[in-house]
């Protein structure tokens, strides 16, 4: 359960989703991974290292440049874990909201009255 913690802390931030997003098109330069964000390199960097602790990302060195490659089979326990979710039937709750608004129990309702 611990790699799906680091796995979901990794996704929460919005720009490594974005890194991950750009990883899904080629394998980048950490330099052209940066490119885009209004935060520097060592920020971009530190992203990275959070996506690679969590094995969403593999960071290899080529001569002097360090490229960047997405983990797409890191992110299967994950979509497992999710899925299984799906075996429950989404909840209609229009009855029970017109339940509510019949009794007067609703802000659409007459009966509550907002401070």
């Amino acid at each position: 359960m611990q790699n799906l913690d680091l796995i979901f802390a990794a996704l929460s931030d919005p720009t490594r989703r974005s890194i991950m997003a750009m990883l899904l098109e080629d394998d980048m330069a950490v330099t052209d991974v940066a490119a885009p964000f209004p935060i520097s390199l060592a920020a971009v960097s530190k992203h990275l290292g959070i996506l690679s602790r969590a094995g969403l990302v593999s960071q290899e060195r080529r001569g002097r440049v360090v490229w960047c490659k997405i983990e797409p089979c890191s992110l299967r326990a994950a979509s497992v874990w999710m899925q299984s979710f799906g075996q429950f039937d989404p909840v209609n709750l229009e009855p029970f909201e017109r339940f509510l608004a019949l009794e007067g129990l609703t802000d659409e309702s007459p009966g509550i009255v907002d401070d």
